[in-house]
């Protein structure tokens, strides 16, 4: 019986060994969505993914301020054994800049996505910029949240989806606090960790210029994608490519 129970033993350390020497071997993808939009915003992306032997966890944001969307993405990564790629897409970017300042995050990928400097906002990086193309479809409610209409979305969030998904798009989309563009970031997780960055180049919510700039700030890899805002709809392999290719980067 001592025997069975020192070879149950030996056996469960080998499987933990093997498991977590497989977790140090494939990151894991943890995905943050942005501004009007859940976790469904990476549907099209993760099956590319999980195809790919990488694990993936979609964060289900509460866009209620960045706080608590940085909480929501820690909360996250605690979870997942091993290495984490962490992937923003458009105020999400701003989310993972504060959040992939956790150790276990190995890598960065902003797609269509804000990246501030140490103690920047998107109020004082846009500063002295025209108002936006996409302002007057946006709708303020009576809790300070901000919704883009179902013609804002068809119009210039994601102009290049089938309309059937864009009104999927508009309908679902996540109320976005307002406060949330004053949010300053601490220390950005850029400077220390290695980025691709998809810049979408049809985008009507952040000027494909501005995204070039963000990158160049970053020293980012570049991927550049004939895509709308919502480029992991549109063009789910491309942005799943820009992901493996960070996965890769770090150890996959």
């Amino acid at each position: 019986m001592k025997k069975l129970i020192a070879g149950l033993m030996l056996a469960s350390v080998m499987l933990g060994t093997a498991v977590t020497s497989a977790a140090a071997q494939n990151p894991t993808i943890v995905l943050v969505h942005g501004a009007f939009a859940d976790g469904s915003s990476w549907q099209k992306v993760i099956p590319l993914l999980r195809a790919q032997g990488l694990g993936v966890v979609a964060v289900q944001n509460p866009l209620s301020s960045l706080e608590d969307d940085v909480d929501a993405t820690r909360r996250a990564i605690d979870a997942v054994h091993g290495p984490v790629v962490l992937v923003g897409h458009s105020w999400g970017g701003v989310v993972i800049t504060e959040a992939g300042n956790d150790p276990k995050v190995a890598s960065l990928v902003y797609v269509a996505a804000f990246a501030p400097d140490d103690g920047q906002s998107i109020t004082t990086m846009t500063a002295g910029s025209l108002p936006p193309a996409y302002a007057p479809y946006l709708r303020k409610d009576g809790g300070g949240y901000l919704t883009l209409t179902e013609e804002g979305v068809k119009t210039d969030f994601a102009q290049d989806l089938p309309p059937a998904e864009a009104e999927l798009v508009a309908i679902t989309q996540g109320p976005w606090a307002a406060e949330c563009i004053d949010a300053k970031v601490s220390h950005a997780a850029w400077h220390d960790k290695p980025v691709v960055d998809v810049v979408t180049e049809n985008d009507r919510m952040i000027p494909p210029s501005f995204q070039e700039e963000m990158a160049a700030a970053m020293e980012a890899k570049v991927v550049k994608v004939a895509s709308s805002h919502v480029a992991m709809l549109s063009h789910p392999k491309a942005v799943a490519d820009a992901i493996i290719s960070a996965a890769d980067d770090a150890g996959r």
